[in-house]
């Protein structure tokens, strides 16, 4: 624990100046009469308000422990991808120390190549499985060599996605009208290697006419192996593959998943499909449609004129094109889509993709952080870090020399995320577990003690809805758990963990601060109703305000929100939480305005010149209400309401036991217009004895008072930019702490000796 003397940084000079109840989220109940105790605050110009203050009843039974963690394992922050020009930037001690400074302890590793439809490979020295090409799969040296300070990825030849939530660049192979090129599915989900029927993995593609059209043909261009036995469909329903939705609170794009349906063509079932060029007639009349799918459930298991004696050549689907429109009665194909090798091509969706790639496919543009610097360079902060290995786009025995070579480095590593966003790239929940499965086997080959988890969600809010199964599940989540335990390898799932962008950029308002403590507690729960054990900890591995810019990314709205997302987070049973990122980055336009994720406003060489509200509340939850190096903290629930006239709750709170003996509270008054004033009391309502902070109660805080976020383009800025206000009040039965409109404090003292509650 820091003591009382440790400040926070000085905001650097800027160029304009030097610079409910039961639910566990405190909502207060006014107390009446209660006698004034005026502290330093009222003698130093703080916001007055009437003397009727709110009381906070704190549960400290000890056998009512809502949630016990250690900050050095449950609050961390995260590393993304960056640019190598930016690493070398980044990697500095001096910009390490500010990023450090912020207070987060452990960090974990983000990869994004497997959002990108890229082949990771974690270490550029390795082995093809075609070496005189340099082609094929593969696999990095486990060995270690020179020094790591960059990865890359190789975008995939063979894909069949358009575009998606994190692969902005390039195009499917399926509509960019070159007859050479072809879409191929993961040879990894075929009965080789899984160990099961192919129509239990069924392969698929997806083609996004963009509008309703008329439909009654369909033209397939099948490559080797091409499906023996598939099924043409149409949906219909609310748009099947608007995954994005999935942030807002309402459902979106996941539940619509759940709503639709994908319908047979009427001559649309081929059970002895030949492969070549085919053009198939669906139906007598045309059917209104915008999507339609083929889906493949029997393969050829053929290699064609370019065979190879790589037996992964001959498992799965590939197709070179395919067409849909309408077939007239004169024999005319009439083509309803785009072929072009860019982002104006008619868009398409795949279930999976062949990792096979070339060395020619390297992508220099941007770069994972070798994982030599990661570790050597002090950010992860000499703390055990969570790392990724690449599942969608790699294979099994590249994780596993991936592993090898940290055990070999003797890096810490405290857990291992299989993939990152799996639900983003379109996978299905059977698909992903038998990766899983055959993942974690080569990696407990080389590790078996190592901790494994996964999926990885994208910026979920809710349960994740997917197409209904044969028998009528939606849930994507149940479904993995179910695969798992069916299997037996349930406890092959050593954590499950998911990404919290919770707003919409273009929408979200100060209104949301409200929603965040329950979005929270529904998407937790639910993931708990799936099926989840007892016991696998909920891990929240990237988060922030949005997942695109906006100016709320910084506004103190940010700063409120991160406090209140951390605490609600923990109150409702989670794991660990990650803040995301970790590096300085410079003002960005977003939606209505201009921001930054980071915790600091940097200029283009990455040089701190101002910190941001997300940075300064993370000093309050890092350094005042939690203690890191400290060891396991226990969290006790905080009871009481107050209400504006829309019924939302105005304070909510979060109390703490330390291992020091000090109790914390950490309070969010989201009232931007009004300050309020709190009593607090312990109470063990089991022993009938209540209790004050006794004597000096430290008290932190920050809000609009001490910062305001001025969107101003490039030379956005906050100013005031804090520092949080740090004063020392008395405690006792009848003090009173007054919370300043719009802030985040946080109470900090020893407590009394209990005395019976008054009935």
């Amino acid at each position: 624990m820091r003591s009382t003397d440790d400040k926070v940084p000085q905001p650097r000079m800027s160029r304009r100046k030097f610079l409910a109840g039961a639910a566990g989220v405190a909502t207060l109940s006014a107390a009446s009469g209660v006698a004034s105790a005026e502290t330093a605050g009222g003698r130093s110009g703080e916001t007055r308000t009437n003397p009727a203050a709110a009381l906070l009843r704190v549960d400290i039974n000890p056998t009512h422990v809502v949630n016990s963690f250690d900050p050095d394992e449950s609050l961390g922050s995260s590393m993304d991808e960056l640019s190598p020009s930016i690493i070398e930037r980044i990697y500095t001690p001096e910009i390490i120390r500010e990023c450090l400074s912020a207070g987060w302890g452990p960090i974990t590793y983000r990869l994004h190549t497997e959002l990108a439809i890229e082949a990771w490979h974690w270490n550029s020295n390795g082995e093809w499985s075609d070496p005189d090409k340099r082609q094929g799969y593969f696999i990095g040296n486990r060995t270690p060599k020179e020094f790591l300070r960059n990865s890359f990825g190789y975008p995939l030849p063979r894909r069949g996605t358009t575009s998606n939530g994190g692969a902005a660049r390039g195009y499917s192979r399926l509509t960019d009208g070159d007859p050479a090129t072809f879409w191929k599915s993961n040879p990894y989900l075929t009965q080789t290697f899984t160990g099961e029927d192919d129509a239990l993995h069924p392969q698929w593609i997806i083609v996004d006419l963009a509008a309703v059209h008329k439909v009654n043909s369909i033209r397939i261009d099948w490559g080797d192996p091409y499906a023996s036995t598939y099924e043409i469909q149409y949906w219909t329903g609310d748009d099947p593959m608007s995954w994005e939705g999935q942030y807002s609170a309402g459902g979106g794009g996941v539940a619509q998943q759940a709503s639709g349906r994908w319908n047979l063509f009427t001559y649309g079932n081929v059970r002895d499909g030949s492969g070549g060029e085919v053009t198939l007639k669906l139906s007598r009349s045309p059917v209104a449609t915008r999507w339609i799918r083929v889906v493949m459930t029997k393969s050829s298991y053929s290699s064609g004129l370019q065979a190879t004696s790589d037996p992964r050549d001959r498992l799965g689907y590939a197709i070179h094109q395919v067409y849909a429109g309408t077939l007239q009665d004169h024999g005319t194909f009439v083509d309803l889509t785009r072929h072009a090798p860019d982002a104006s091509q008619t868009a398409t969706y795949c279930s999976s993709t062949d990792p096979w790639h070339s060395a020619s496919d390297l992508n220099s543009h941007g770069s994972q952080t070798g994982f030599d610097l990661f570790f050597t360079s002090g950010i992860t902060n000499k703390l055990p870090a969570i790392i990724p290995v690449a599942i969608l786009y790699s294979i099994p025995e590249d994780a596993a020399a991936q592993i090898a070579y940290l055990k070999k480095r003797g890096y810490p590593v405290g857990r291992v995320e299989m993939g990152e966003e799996c639900d983003g790239q379109y996978y299905m929940p059977e698909d992903y577990a038998a990766l899983y499965l055959q993942f974690a086997d080569a990696i407990h080959r080389v590790d078996p003690d190592i901790k494994l988890g996964g999926p990885v969600f994208q910026g979920i809010n809710q349960d994740i809805s997917v197409w209904p199964d044969a028998q009528g599940r939606t849930s994507w989540f149940e479904r993995f758990l179910d695969y798992l335990k069916a299997h037996r390898r349930i406890q092959d799932l050593t954590f499950v963990s998911f990404e919290h962008y919770p707003f919409d950029p273009c929408s979200v308002n100060w209104a949301d601060l409200y929603r965040e403590p329950e979005l929270t507690r529904s998407c937790l729960q639910a993931l708990r109703d799936d099926g989840l054990p007892d016991g696998i900890p909920l891990i929240n591995t990237e988060s922030n305000v949005s997942w695109e810019m906006t100016p709320y990314m910084s506004d103190i709205f940010s700063g409120l929100w991160l406090a209140d997302s951390v605490g609600s987070f923990f109150l409702e049973g989670g794991g660990a939480y990650f803040h995301s990122p970790i590096q300085p980055q410079p003002p960005n336009q977003g939606c209505r305005g201009w921001g930054t994720w980071s915790n600091f406003v940097c200029d283009s060489n990455f040089k701190v010149k101002e910190y941001t509200a997300e940075y300064y509340a993370s000093h309050l939850i890092n350094l005042e209400w939690a203690s890191h190096r400290a060891g396991v903290h226990h969290m006790f629930r905080v009871v009481g309401t107050i209400q504006d006239a829309a019924g939302n709750a105005l304070i909510t709170s979060y109390a703490l036991k330390r291992p020091d003996g000090d109790w914390s509270i950490l309070l969010i008054n989201k009232d931007r217009n009004n300050a309020r004033t709190v009593q607090v009391a312990f109470e063990d309502s089991e022993s009938g004895q209540v209790s004050h902070f006794a004597g000096q109660v430290q008290m932190v805080t920050f809000g609009n008072e001490q910062y305001v976020w001025h969107s101003a383009g490039r030379d956005s800025h906050a100013d005031p930019d804090g520092p949080p206000r740090r004063i020392i009040v008395p405690g006792g039965p009848d003090a009173r702490f007054t919370l300043p409109k719009a802030s985040i404090t946080v109470l900090r003292g020893k407590l009394e000796a209990g005395k019976p509650i008054r009935s």
